[in-house]
């Protein structure tokens, strides 16, 4: 399009200098003033713009002609500009919110993530990340890491005091009444499996009662806890389950109170951090999680992989049903997003000027004139046809104006 806009130059200029001959010789020739003032004009027009677009980016034939050169000359204050005009234009807190509002971001990335392609995407990434990750921890780090933040947060913590909170949430939701359960089970499947055992200890504890007896007497025994446990595990109210309601109370009161519960769980805290500082748990736990991921995440069917998959895909799925969660989601958002911008749009403003003021004035002239040079040459070329036909329309009022 240069070429274009160079060649119409070169041909108006030429007319003007084939008009400015034939006038010479042939004066009688009424259209060629028409020509001639066209020409002209044209000719003027297209220097002027061809002059325009090339002091906009360099100088003209490398000549210091004032008011030049002008985006190298002003690249410091183009970026003070640009950085101003993004910072009040883009980034204002209100406009970005208002933008932001009326988007459910929540529900559309909750629908993206639930589709399984796109789970199992997201969840590769992570997996290929996790060998790295690994890799890049050392040993030593993790050691350390154990000594100056967890081993202090463990020997400040009241073990006792903890357990007690735990078992309080089991018995306050009525957990607590399936373990229970899993006891009586387990106490009839021993006793169904130690019967010849009691049979022998029954025996030598009553040396003077003959064997048939013995027998009979475990057997009724056993039968009669067995029945026991029976009525127990059928009988949602039955005082057995009262009185373990009562124990595991009394035992949460101690726990949580009793400093002999305390001093026992604080040094049992301390016998553990000691056999895990001993036999160095941490670099062998680290190992063999390592081993163990980096041998999954390789093989075809990965469980980490599948793993990672299903809990986006599922986390996905739920937050798309949930209009409550989207809700939060959507505000936490638009609220983090209105904290960052107030915070560092300041900054984002000084980084453009910053980057701005970083180019070479000459690699920046030259990337503007190739983003936008096609258009500037379209304005040479509107330039040398409008001055042309304004040329030949002062020419008419001018003649005019002498009749």
């Amino acid at each position: 399009m240069q070429r274009t806009a160079t060649g119409l130059l070169a041909v108006v200029f030429a007319v003007l200098l084939a008009c400015v001959f034939l006038q010479a010789r042939y004066p009688w020739l009424a259209g060629l003033p028409w020509l001639r003032a066209f020409a002209e004009a044209g000719t003027v027009g297209a220097i002027a713009d061809w002059y325009a677009v090339v002091a906009l980016f360099r100088r003209p034939f490398g000549l210091p002609v004032p008011h030049s050169a002008i985006i190298a000359q002003n690249q410091q204050r183009i970026g003070e500009s640009l950085g101003k005009f993004v910072e009040a234009n883009f980034l204002e807190p209100e406009l970005i919110i208002g933008r932001l509002s009326g988007h459910n971001a929540a529900r559309s990335l909750a629908v993206w993530l639930a589709e399984p392609a796109h789970s199992r995407a997201i969840g590769d990434v992570v997996a290929d990340s996790l060998p790295r990750l690994l890799n890049g921890i050392d040993d030593t780090h993790v050691e350390q890491f154990f000594e100056r933040v967890a081993t202090p947060q463990l020997r400040s913590l009241d073990v006792s005091r903890a357990i007690g909170g735990i078992l309080k949430v089991l018995t306050e939701g009525n957990h607590h009444q399936p373990l229970l359960d899993r006891g009586l089970a387990g106490l009839e499947q021993w006793l169904a499996a130690n019967v010849d055992l009691i049979k022998a200890k029954f025996s030598e504890a009553s040396r003077y009662t003959p064997a048939p007896l013995d027998a009979y007497i475990v057997r009724k025994f056993v039968d009669g806890i067995v029945a026991l446990l029976h009525e127990v595990a059928a009988s949602p109210e039955h005082e057995l389950r009262h009185q373990f309601d009562e124990a595991v109370q009394d035992l949460i009161v101690q726990l949580r109170s009793s400093p002999v519960y305390r001093r026992f769980g604080r040094s049992l805290m301390r016998d553990c951090i000691r056999h895990f500082r001993n036999e160095a748990y941490a670099q062998r736990v680290l190992s063999h999680v390592r081993e163990r991921v980096i041998a999954d995440v390789g093989r075809e069917n990965s469980i980490v992989r599948s793993a990672l998959a299903g809990v986006l895909a599922t986390l996905g799925k739920s937050v798309s049903e949930e209009r409550a969660i989207q809700h939060k989601l959507n505000a936490w958002w638009l609220e983090l997003a209105r904290d960052l911008v107030v915070r560092y749009r300041h900054q984002l403003s000084a980084l453009i000027t910053d980057v701005v003021k970083g180019w070479n004035a000459q690699e920046v002239s030259g990337k503007i004139e190739a983003e936008i040079g096609r258009d500037l040459q379209y304005v040479r070329i509107n330039g040398t046809l409008v001055g042309g036909m304004v040329g030949v329309l002062l020419h008419g009022l001018a003649l005019v104006i002498v009749m």
